[in-house]
C-alpha cells in the first residue's frame, strides 16, 4: 500500500508541476545512489576500481533553509591490485567500506526549464566510516590470513547536475590513507512533500 501511494504521489507532482525543482522543494526525500569508486594516493596502491551504493533521506524546507540536510549511509567494495599481487605476499586483498554521512546540499538556479529541469548543485558532508580490509596470504609466505577494521572520520565533497528526480553526482572522499573519487547515479522519490 505504501508503495502505491508513494507511486502516486510521485506522479501527481511529475505532471501537475513540470517545474518542480529544489526552490518548490518542501519536505522528506529518499533516494538510492550507485556507481563506479576510483581510489586514489596511498589507496590506490593496493586497490583497484570498485563500486558502491547508498541509500539517503534529506529534507528542506524552503521557507527556512537554502539547501538540503541530508543523511546518507553506504556499502562500497574494492577489490585488490593485480601489481599488489606481483609485488607482495598476497593472494587475496580487499577492502570493504560503510559509510555514513551526514551534510548539506545546495542547489543553484536551473540552467534548463523549459524542455526539462537541469539545475547543477554542490555538496559537502562529514563521514564517519566502518572500514574492514581481508588480508590473505600465499601458502608459500607462511603468515596467518587475518581481517582488519578501523573506524575513520573524514569528508566528502562533490558537484553534479539534476533534475532533481534524478541526478548525476561526483565527488571526492576523505578519509586517512583512503582517499577515492566516486560517481553516483541517484534516483530521488518524495516521502512527505508539502505544498
Amino acid at each position: 500500500m505504501k508503495k502505491i501511494l508513494i507511486l502516486q504521489l510521485f506522479l501527481l507532482i511529475i505532471n501537475s508541476n513540470p517545474a518542480f525543482g529544489a526552490d518548490k522543494a518542501r519536505g522528506f526525500f529518499a533516494s538510492f545512489g550507485v556507481g563506479p569508486r576510483l581510489p586514489i594516493s596511498n589507496f590506490a596502491s593496493s586497490t583497484d576500481l570498485g563500486y558502491g551504493f547508498n541509500l539517503e533521506v534529506s529534507y528542506t524546507d524552503n521557507q527556512l533553509l537554502a539547501f538540503f540536510l541530508f543523511a546518507k549511509i553506504g556499502y562500497e567494495q574494492y577489490p585488490g591490485s593485480q601489481g599488489f599481487y606481483e609485488s607482495t605476499g598476497y593472494s587475496h586483498f580487499s577492502t570493504t567500506n560503510v559509510p555514513l554521512n551526514l551534510g548539506l546540499r545546495y542547489y543553484f538556479s536551473p540552467l534548463i526549464e523549459s524542455a526539462f529541469l537541469l539545475m547543477p548543485l554542490a555538496e559537502f558532508s562529514a563521514s564517519f566510516s566502518y572500514i574492514k580490509e581481508l588480508h590473505q596470504f600465499k601458502v608459500a609466505s607462511g603468515k596467518s590470513n587475518y581481517y582488519d577494521e578501523n573506524y575513520k572520520i573524514g569528508f566528502s565533497a562533490g558537484v553534479g547536475v539534476s533534475m532533481f528526480i534524478m541526478e548525476i553526482l561526483a565527488s571526492y572522499n576523505y578519509f586517512q590513507n583512503s582517499q577515492f573519487l566516486a560517481a553516483d547515479l541517484k534516483i530521488r522519490l518524495p516521502l512527505l512533500v508539502i505544498f
